[in-house]
């Protein structure tokens, strides 16, 4: 028997079972179904994720006090001498930017609306190295900032909040921590999810935030921006940088009471993450797989019973043992691989509904149907086929054909 007849000997029997077939394939088709839903949902949440971090900015480098790698008794804050004396060409030359900033949470409201955010004290450098746009009004200027001027500018989704609406807003007063600002301009959308939102912030001049908000000392900052002058040079960028704050801060070579990490460095810690839980995901999902595979081996085993007296017939007429077999694991095989397919579409609808569901509820996930969760689940759905429909292949193949034969 050649592999066309087994298919075709294959089709016959399940389409003569037509309702046992379709409710042993629905198992694999959940199954599949359930494993590419999940990974989409993983790379989904990982493309927002890292995208978002992206999104801060280009070449950039994040500067702050203390070391969690370090027990340190003796940790000096960041300063803003600190932060000008990175602008140093002589011994930071390949620093192009930098932007100090102080940070905490505040309530924001307006009329009787409120809403609790993020607040960022800034220099006017904040703009470039962060590259940040505003859509209406104007950035924080040198005089907002020598002044210490009440002026904000409200984040889309900040501005949605308080006043339903993102444009026509410069002019308008909101109240920080119960202190009157006057609204400058609104940011330009950088993108958000549930999990990282660039979006949900305001920003104040940072001498406005030392005296009035967080409460911080004239000098003291809570973290540096620093952007390099290319991607290729962040790392001397990081290297100059750490030689100007051990210098300054009197710390010795593996002492360092500052930490400063890149972009890369949070991309790779989010990949990392969601890979953990898509994997996670994953698994979980598979565990269906293994139950429709039992499903499979069940009916298959029933269907050898059920043929007993056929096998002996067909071994008595000079079928060989490969052949038993191999009309049994073409049969399993086919059910794993229908239900594969079928699993495949059940895959994209539901990824496609939950990144409707997200859009909906404000949430940007944009599930991804990837071309390697495909392969891996049709190829461990047929590989199900195969494994569990092994035993009963056997089984049958084994039959002594005059046994058989008798058979009731």
């Amino acid at each position: 028997m050649n592999l066309g007849q087994a298919i075709v000997e294959a089709l016959e029997s399940l389409s003569s079972n037509k309702l046992r077939s379709v409710l042993t394939i629905l198992g694999i088709v959940i199954g599949v179904g359930a494993v590419i839903a999940m990974l989409a949902v993983g790379n989904g949440a990982q493309n927002t994720i890292t995208g978002s971090i992206s999104g801060i900015g280009s070449n950039l480098l994040f500067v702050m006090s203390g070391n969690t790698t370090q027990e340190l008794t003796n940790i000096e804050p960041l300063t803003m001498d600190d932060a000008n004396a990175l602008l140093d060409q002589f011994q930071a030359p390949s620093v192009e930017g930098v932007a100090p900033v102080v940070n905490g949470d505040v309530t924001v409201s307006a009329g009787s609306e409120s809403t609790a955010t993020y607040v960022y004290g800034v220099t006017t450098s904040y703009e470039a190295v962060r590259n940040y746009h505003v859509t209406e009004g104007s950035f924080i200027t040198e005089d907002q900032v020598l002044g210490k001027a009440s002026v904000v500018l409200l984040g889309p989704d900040v501005a949605k909040e308080l006043f339903d609406r993102t444009d026509g807003l410069v002019g308008e007063t909101v109240r920080i921590e119960g202190q009157p600002f006057k609204v400058i301009g609104v940011l330009e959308s950088k993108g958000g999810s549930a999990f990282v939102s660039q979006d949900d912030v305001v920003i104040v001049p940072i001498t406005t935030s030392q005296a009035r908000l967080t409460r911080r000392s004239n000098d003291r900052i809570d973290l540096i921006f620093v952007q390099s002058i290319s991607a290729d040079a962040l790392s001397q960028a990081s290297e100059e940088i750490s030689q100007i704050l051990r210098t300054r801060h009197r710390t010795r070579v593996g002492q360092d009471d500052f930490t400063i990490l890149s972009q890369q460095d949070f991309v790779e810690t989010a990949k990392t993450i969601t890979n953990v839980m898509t994997i996670f995901l994953g698994g979980i999902a598979g565990i269906s797989l293994l139950v429709g595979g039992i499903g499979i081996m069940n009916i298959m085993l029933v269907s050898v019973t059920e043929r007993t007296r056929e096998i002996g017939l067909r071994k008595a007429l000079g079928a060989r043992k490969k052949d038993i077999m191999l009309q049994f694991l073409t049969e399993s095989s086919l059910l794993s691989l229908f239900g594969g397919v079928i699993g495949i579409g059940l895959g994209w609808l539901i990824s496609f509904v939950v990144g409707k569901i997200a859009a909906a509820s404000g949430t940007a996930l944009n599930p991804v149907v990837g071309l390697d969760a495909i392969l891996l689940a049709t190829i461990f759905s047929t590989a199900v086929g195969l494994f569990f429909g092994l035993y009963p292949a056997n089984r049958a193949a084994n039959l002594e054909p005059v046994e058989a034969l008798r058979y009731e």
